[in-house]
């Protein structure tokens, strides 16, 4: 194979107008070849997506070189080709769409180029096929979620047919089936001979690649296959790093199965390698399903919204839905995107009112007309899915100061600060006079939490909060919401990556066409195998564990959708030699 991307001892230092700069980039040397399928993790702010930036030369290095196919990217005369040639698809895709439709904004990197128009054609059908886009070619791009943005930009990419396509957490707002839409997009064009790079935090993502880079502090820690860059047990967490789901279900599961494979190369493996049950023969059980009993802090009743309502350009979102939060819990919000989880949330905290139906929060009725807004606010704090949209100060300690300042505290200003920067794993002194636009896009996640956390509501309404961070981070965040729960307050969070957060919560609502279609206890729920997947979703890997272990003849309760249950029922059933 032929280098395509070469990197020559490469240093990058953000510019900074504070004491605090420090090297981004130290010391690179890599070579990608034509044709490889590279992954790139790392902790938050180790520096991937400054690579990125750099390989497609929206970024120059501060010294040394980056060569795309003999290119140096630091000739201005190179960048037009360069960026022909190496697609990239940005952390944050609302930066990268440019055109009003879905259509014309899939059409405008490849009119650039002076293509036919039935060759431009051609392509945008082909790349909004490919990414599941092609229903939506007439509406307007900033109609789209989150993650149909994320979709789009990459429609946007494929149409250009380079040579490398560089995906920067590019399905980190997707729902599960998504995310493996997505992944088998990115296989059948590696197939197809185009490089690959992908930056990721999902080590499922990551180990799906035949070599894996990691960055830790701005230089190469690793450099080898999947197998054994995540063999190295011991180094991962120092590296903030995890191993894949289906190896971490293995080293769970061998202890009660021990001629299991210790590390499985997919989930489908893992599956397909689980013994049949020898004991005692008796028939799986199931839970009873209770209903919530505490008092509701949230109700939402009837509630329609439409976007553009009255247009040719109205869109629903949410239909007739009813659902209540019980406080003092955690209530996850789950759905494919777009489903509406977001416009729940946003009516919740404010920013929309009910066109019919009705919200109440904390005894606050949104549709008064004189409602005491900022009392809502006080009351239920929002961290937005995408926290740029919440960031607008030049400095962190500003930032997390802006809302207590505005809505009134107790205490002293200071203490709340440094209080919120510790819960949200920030440490004040290093990050308190950082501008916010050196932030990686997990440390303005963080930042966007710690300003939320500052405000002392009793209500916290988190969007997509795990999108964007490390395994070390995510189990950090997941600790910190599991302290607030302790000290009384409501969570309510709308997630794709509930598997992470199936430990903490205590009630799922699952949004379909703008309705609550399933809800439940968490592990109910989750359970819910077929239901799940009728709607666009999957089901947590140790719930999908369990429905196996059942097909095997194994008398597991069919409710089961965490380890923990699931491992105590092995534990019972494997002391009486069923294995």
């Amino acid at each position: 194979m032929s280098a395509l991307i070469h990197l020559e001892n490469v240093h990058f230092t953000y510019p900074n107008d504070s004491s605090l700069s420090k090297a981004v980039l130290t010391n690179i040397k890599l070579t990608i070849h034509a044709g490889e399928f590279v992954a790139l993790i790392g902790a938050n702010g180790s520096g991937k997506s400054t690579l990125a930036k750099l390989l497609n030369a929206l970024l120059l290095p501060e010294r040394g070189r980056v060569l795309i196919a003999g290119m140096d990217t630091r000739e201005y005369g190179f960048h037009t080709l360069i960026r022909s040639q190496v697609g990239l698809v940005f952390q944050r895709p609302q930066n990268q769409i440019v055109a009003t439709t879905v259509e014309e904004d899939t059409a405008f990197g490849p009119g650039n180029l002076g293509l036919e128009p039935a060759k431009i054609k051609a392509r945008v059908n082909d790349a909004l096929f490919r990414t599941g886009l092609a229903h939506y070619r007439q509406r307007s791009s900033f109609q789209l979620s989150a993650g149909e943005t994320q979709r789009l930009a990459l429609a946007g990419v494929l149409a250009m047919q380079p040579r490398c396509v560089i995906f920067d957490e590019t399905t980190a707002m997707l729902d599960p089936i998504g995310r493996e839409m997505v992944m088998a997009q990115i296989r059948d064009l590696n197939r197809q001979g185009i490089t690959i790079i992908l930056i990721t935090h999902l080590m499922q993502e990551a180990s799906q690649a035949e070599r894996v880079i990691v960055l830790h502090h701005g230089e190469i820690a690793l450099d080898d296959s999947p197998s054994k860059v995540f063999s190295n047990n011991r180094d991962l967490p120092a590296l903030g790093l995890d191993l894949p789901p289906a190896t971490m279900a293995a080293s769970k599961l061998i202890r009660y199965f021990p001629d299991l494979q210790p590390n499985p190369q997919s989930e489908e493996t893992l599956l397909e390698s689980l013994p049949g049950y020898t004991g005692e023969q008796s028939h799986s059980r199931s839970t009873k399903h209770s209903a919530t009993s505490n008092q509701p802090i949230v109700s939402i009743e009837d509630l329609s919204f439409t976007y553009m309502a009255g247009t040719p350009l109205a869109q629903p979102a949410l239909d007739h839905l009813n659902l209540q939060v019980d406080q003092g819990k955690v209530h996850a919000l789950i759905g494919a995107t777009g489903a509406g989880k977001s416009t729940i949330l946003q009516h919740i905290n404010g920013l929309y009112r009910p066109q019919s139906g009705r919200v109440m929060v904390a005894g606050l009725d949104t549709s008064y007309s004189r409602l005491d807004i900022m009392a809502l606010r006080k009351k239920a704090a929002l961290a937005f899915q995408q926290p740029e949209d919440q960031i607008f100060e030049q400095y962190i300690g500003d930032e997390i100061a802006y809302a207590p300042r505005h809505l009134g505290y107790q205490g002293r200003l200071e203490d709340i600060v440094r209080s919120a920067m510790q819960v949200a794993g920030l440490d004040f002194d290093e990050y308190k006079d950082r501008l916010t636009s050196t932030l990686s896009g997990g440390e303005k996640r963080k930042v966007a939490l710690a300003s939320i956390l500052a405000i002392q509501a009793d209500i916290l309404l988190l969007d997509e909060p795990l999108s964007g961070l490390d395994p070390k981070a995510s189990r950090e965040f997941l600790r910190t919401m599991d302290d607030q729960k302790k000290a009384g307050r409501t969570i309510l969070v709308s997630t794709h990556q509930y598997d992470e957060m199936l430990p903490l919560v205590d009630w799922v609502s699952t949004i379909y066409n703008g309705k609550d279609c399933l809800h439940g206890n968490s592990e109910f729920v989750f359970s819910q195998i077929e239901t799940l997947e009728e709607i666009g979703l999957r089901a947590p890997l140790p719930a999908r564990i369990a429905a196996r272990l059942i097909q095997l003849g194994w008398p597991i309760i069919r409710d089961t959708a965490t380890f923990t249950s699931l491992e105590h029922q092995l534990a019972s059933l494997t002391s009486r030699g069923a294995v």
